[in-house]
């Protein structure tokens, strides 16, 4: 016998329910699908849909801008563009190997770590996108030097992010030492979402947060002081803080889609930097589509002149992040042979009349 129509339905209700619980515990860590706002127009690529991943921060400028421009999804032609917002980067690893996103704007640390966790089977960083954009922001009335930062409560935005393993860096270069599993030692690191941050710091749960923009800034209109600027740490202040990753799997299967976004990568970059007010503008924009509101001007505006867009994954910076997290006990040495495959980038920037970057650093092609 069929069900009644009222038990179908309940049924129903059911699925859904169990479905929604599924992929909640999945811990993909994702806010909420968004389509690009062009439609797709032209002719199909060989794949029907290709799913990109990206943070609502503003090192992940070059999708926030791409996206709401439509530039990106110009590039893809008839191949539609599915973008899945994430708040930190494991999580976008974890989907990637899942195969629920093909590409993803991602920070080095997972990168290394999601790589190296596959043996350097399940992704390759095909371009750069981020330098900079990360500071150290704390409560001026408990921390106003670098040794005040001893015993006080420090954020991150998860454990074994970029973020994260800098942190954990610089304090063991203190020479404090502090349990990378727990988080607990002479500093205690506290895993937060990067949503979270603002509340816990307004609430003195944490005394400070090494974070990226736009909440580096949040945190400094709410009243914190920056006690250092990240890039002030690494020569000519430059270090990668977003590669753009892709599926090994889809690159093999796809190299005309995966070739289409990184056209519609170096297009956005070159746009940010003829139209720099657009372009705070409309990632400003595609902020406020993500997380139901717009930045205001005081954080806006500081937050978008320390990150610089970039087509350079700047390969040596992460050979460095690497020795770092394995120096701060996250990592065991890593063997990056292949980590990179830069072939179709330097085509597209052949084609674009660029310079071709420089694809020195570990396993590059």
């Amino acid at each position: 016998m069929r069900p009644l129509p009222s038990v179908r339905r309940a049924l129903a209700a059911v699925a859904v329910a169990v479905l929604a619980l599924t992929l909640g515990g999945c811990g993909y860590g994702s806010q909420r699908d968004e389509r690009s706002q062009v439609a797709p127009k032209g002719e199909r690529l060989s794949a029907g849909t290709v799913r990109i991943g990206y943070f609502p921060t503003l090192t992940h400028a070059t999708p926030l801008v791409g996206l709401r421009e439509g530039i990106l999804q110009k590039e893809l032609g008839g191949t539609r563009l599915k973008a899945v917002g994430f708040n930190a980067g494991p999580s976008a690893v974890e989907a990637l190997n899942a195969g629920s996103v093909d590409i993803s704007w991602i920070g080095p640390s997972p990168a290394v770590n999601g790589y190296q966790r596959a043996h350097g089977e399940n992704l390759r960083i095909i371009s750069g996108a981020a330098s900079g954009g990360v500071k150290f922001v704390v409560d001026p009335k408990k921390i106003t030097s670098p040794e005040d930062v001893r015993g006080k409560r420090i954020a991150t935005p998860q454990k074994g992010n970029t973020q994260d393993v800098a942190l954990l860096h610089w304090i063991t270069g203190r020479g404090w030492a502090v349990d990378p599993r727990t988080g607990k030692g002479d500093v205690s690191v506290v895993r937060t979402d990067a949503k979270a941050v603002p509340g816990a710091f307004a609430s003195g749960s944490v005394d400070g947060a090494w974070v990226p923009e736009p909440t580096a800034s949040r945190l400094v209109a709410a009243g914190g002081k920056v006690l250092l600027d990240e890039s002030g740490l690494w020569p000519d202040g430059k270090f990668v803080t977003a590669n753009v990753v892709v599926s090994r799997k889809f690159l093999d299967r796809h190299p005309d889609v995966v070739e289409a976004v990184l056209r519609g990568s170096v297009r956005t970059n070159a746009w940010i930097a003829a139209h720099p007010d657009r372009s705070k503008v409309a990632a400003n924009a595609a902020l406020k589509d993500l997380s139901g509101s717009a930045l205001p001007a005081d954080v806006l505006d500081p937050a978008w002149q320390s990150v610089r867009t970039t087509d350079d994954p700047l390969a040596a910076t992460l050979s460095a992040q690497a020795e770092h997290a394995v120096a701060a006990g996250l990592l065991k040495k890593p063997d990056l042979t292949g980590i990179y495959d830069l072939t179709l980038l330097g085509k597209v920037l052949r084609s674009e009349g660029k310079p071709p970057v420089d694809a020195g650093g570990p396993g590059s092609r």
